[in-house]
Formats: structure tokens, C-alpha cells, sequence
């Protein structure tokens, strides 16, 4: 998608967005050493209190580094939406660059980056006949089954999802079923306020997979040794939760939920734990390769370069000359 030309002389926002693992903190941090940096945070688990261990939240020497916005502002009993984001998205770039400063967006959770360069999507309401329909039939053959029938339907959106991730699934086939089309092709956007900076992307991403994997098995294993387990026995004893609410379906922690309940032992926790943040990589790079194919600004590094920090610094500057 071309830049406007209008849009060429907005103050810049840097993006920097890539799978879990990838080293988007570290280079984050090392870009607030070299410009006047406010770091706001694009993940969807990060916005969640007392959320700190499974969603590797920055510790509070980083935090104190550098301005950080977006952590810890909603209760885990709350669910926090893409709409939600681009309203503080947008705010705060604003507040930022009115500083004389420049937003850093960073983070995984693609379909946030996505609605702040696309805008929002107006989508039909909620239909409660068909999705008690859909719920039945999940009841029934269970959702990897239904799952597979949205593949059927709309393979672009099967494919950002696991075959268990209930209420993405039942929203997707719900609006097949209310316009005819596939998700993607539902998409009109709206007519909103025009975003107050020029976006300017880097993305990470992995010249060989194999090695991002064993990087997200030896992070979640070092989250159980911090004690995820103990963070999210905690967060059942604080909060009034559940595991349909979006927090505890934040990876890590709805294998954990299903640990204290007694589904799982100590090895399958750990099993799923790293299967599921493999699988959460793998539709993260989905989203990524798509923004390749749209996104001509977009400047792509391999994350498992031994420079990395290095080299994130010298793209922004390169690309903020522009």
C-alpha cells in the first residue's frame, strides 16, 4: 500500500513488529538509546495487570529506561479490543510527537498493527440465532471439525487460527454465513480520522525457523522456572475469571489454567505451552508475509542475526532520513 503523498510530511511513527521470540524488546530498547524514542506497546496480553511472567512483560528497569505506554492499563477480567487499540494508538502518537518525540509501535499482535494502517472494518453485528447454531454443532463435532470447515470456506482465515480457538472460529464462520463471503472480502473499511504520523515499518523475522523454536522452548521453559504456574494460581485467587476470557487464552496461561485444574500434568503443560506459542510464530509469520506482499515501505531483518540491535538502529535511522 503507497504512502499518500499528503501522508509524507506527518511526523514519523517507527514500527517494529515480529514473532514472539524474535528479539523485539531488546531492540526496542536499544533504539530508545539512540533516539528520542516513547515506546508504545502493540500486544494484545501486555495491556493486562499482574499479567507479567507468560507474556514476558518488559521488567521495571527497561520500563524505567524509556517511556513505555499500553502495559498494565485493563484488568485481566476486561477484554481489550483492536478499536480500543487504535484509539489509544492514535492518542498517544499525538501526545508523543507533540513532545517533539517519536512513537516506537512494537510488538506481535499483527491484527492491531494491521487495523492502525488499514482502519477499522465494518463488520455485521453479532447474530445470536447462528452462533447458538454453531455452538451446537461445535458441541456436537467439536472445534477442530468446524474448524476445518472454515478452511473450507475461508482458508485465508482458517489459517490465522488454531483449530481450538473457539470464539475466533464461531465469529469467522458467522460472517460467512451472514454476507456469503469470506472474512477478508467483508472488509469496508470506514471513513475515520487520519492517523496523526507517516507509519514506518520494520519487521523480524527468522532465516531459519528451526532456531526461532528452540529459542520460544528455552523462553517458556525459563517462564516456568520463573513461576507461571504460581502467577496465574495468583491470578484465580485475585480476579473473577474464567478460561473463555480473552487474558486466560493468552498462551501460557490456558495451558497453565489447565494444569491447575488437573486436565493436564507438569510435562504436558510444558508440551502444549511450547506447541501452542510455535503455532502463535507460525500465524504471526502468516500476517507478515502478507504485509510483504502490501507494504512496500516495510523493511524486513533476520532476527537471528548476532547484530540485530545494531542493525535495527541503522534501518530507522536510514529510513527516518526519508
Amino acid at each position: 500500500m503507497p504512502t499518500p503523498a499528503s501522508a509524507t510530511q506527518l511526523p514519523p511513527a517507527l514500527l517494529l513488529l515480529g514473532p514472539t521470540a524474535s528479539g523485539k524488546t531488546a531492540s526496542a530498547l536499544t533504539l530508545a538509546q539512540a533516539l528520542p524514542v516513547e515506546i508504545v506497546s502493540v500486544d494484545s496480553a501486555l495491556v493486562y495487570r499482574d499479567m507479567d511472567i507468560g507474556t514476558a512483560k518488559p521488567t521495571a528497569a527497561e520500563r524505567a529506561s524509556c517511556p513505555h505506554h499500553l502495559i498494565d492499563i485493563v484488568s485481566p477480567e476486561e477484554a481489550y479490543s483492536a478499536a480500543r487499540f487504535c484509539a489509544d494508538a492514535r492518542r498517544l502518537m499525538a501526545e508523543i510527537t507533540a513532545r517533539g518525540r517519536i512513537p516506537l509501535l512494537a510488538g506481535g499482535t499483527m491484527l492491531y498493527f494491521k487495523t492502525l494502517r488499514d482502519g477499522l472494518s465494518d463488520l455485521p453485528p453479532a447474530d445470536a440465532d447462528i452462533r447458538r447454531e454453531i455452538d451446537e454443532h461445535a458441541l456436537a463435532r467439536g472445534w477442530p471439525a468446524l474448524h476445518a470447515e472454515l478452511a473450507a470456506l475461508d482458508p485465508q482465515a482458517a489459517v490465522r487460527l488454531e483449530p481450538t480457538d473457539a470464539q475466533r472460529i464461531q465469529r469467522a464462520l458467522e460472517i460467512v454465513r451472514l454476507t456469503g463471503r469470506p472474512l477478508a472480502d467483508s472488509y469496508a473499511l470506514k471513513e475515520g480520522e487520519a492517523l496523526p504520523c507517516r507509519l514506518v515499518p520494520i519487521a523480524l523475522a527468522p532465516s531459519d525457523r528451526s532456531v526461532l523454536h528452540e529459542r520460544i522452548a528455552q523462553r517458556f521453559d525459563a517462564m516456568l522456572g520463573a513461576g507461571l504456574v504460581d502467577e496465574v494460581r495468583a491470578l484465580r485467587m485475585k480476579y473473577r475469571l474464567d478460561p473463555a476470557m480473552p487474558s486466560m487464552r493468552c498462551v501460557g496461561y490456558r495451558q497453565a489454567w489447565e494444569y491447575l485444574d488437573g486436565e493436564i500434568d507438569l510435562a504436558a503443560l510444558r508440551f502444549k505451552g511450547i506447541a501452542a506459542t510455535r503455532q502463535l510464530a507460525k500465524r504471526q509469520l502468516t500476517w507478515q508475509r502478507q504485509f510483504r506482499e502490501t507494504w512496500p515501505e516495510l523493511v524486513e531483518l533476520d532476527c537471528l542475526r548476532p547484530d540485530l540491535s545494531q542493525a535495527v538502529r541503522d534501518a530507522a535511522l536510514r529510513l527516518l532520513e526519508h
